[in-house]
């Protein structure tokens, strides 16, 4: 999902994405909590080291799945080695994107790309196959970083997104960050 232009975080800095602070100042379960139920599967693209995996996975509940699916392998270790010998090892599969494609095909309910699309080379094709695996009525929360996605390009991001027949329904509040939340009809 990446063509090297872009720069993805790397697995060194993993630490960074998931501590005490962020949870604080990100909290996961008040940031997706609104848009998953119990029995969903929902995916988590550009999981990382899991910051929001493992919350979604209690979330979904035993019924429920979560597909933590990120470019790289040293991530998806981190989350492995995290949940390995818990219950959410049953409800969180570990998925390996492929340089410019997402590769899940399953049907999803819920999508959470943060702080990720700005990573990605081609924003239409990546919503493309978001639009495609999305449920109808699904629904995806984009979260972008403000220092480094400024207001005009998150808004092409948004426009990417709606040239593939996603409709914008609301922007929530996430501390240091841009959001939109959008929906499959």
């Amino acid at each position: 999902m990446s063509d090297g232009n872009k720069r993805v975080c790397p697995v060194e800095r993993a630490g960074r994405l998931d501590n005490r602070i962020r949870r604080w100042l990100q909290n996961p379960h008040k940031i997706v909590g609104p848009y998953i139920e119990e029995g969903m599967t929902v995916l988590d693209l550009g999981c990382g080291p899991g910051f929001f995996s493992i919350e979604m996975a209690r979330m979904v509940g035993k019924s429920g799945r979560v597909i933590a699916a990120d470019l790289q392998e040293g991530m998806l270790q981190k989350l492995r080695d995290k949940i390995q010998g818990t219950e959410l090892e049953e409800r969180i599969t570990l998925h390996k994107c492929e340089e410019n494609k997402i590769g899940v095909s399953e049907e999803i309910d819920f999508v959470l790309v943060f702080y990720v699309v700005h990573e990605v080379p081609n924003q239409e094709e990546f919503f493309n196959e978001i639009g495609v695996i999305l449920k109808p009525k699904g629904q995806v929360l984009v979260v972008e970083p403000p220092f480094h996605v400024s207001k005009s390009a998150f808004e092409e991001t948004i426009s990417q997104a709606r040239n593939v027949g996603l409709t914008l329904v609301e922007r929530p509040k996430v501390l240091l960050s841009k959001t939109a939340v959008l929906k499959k009809s």
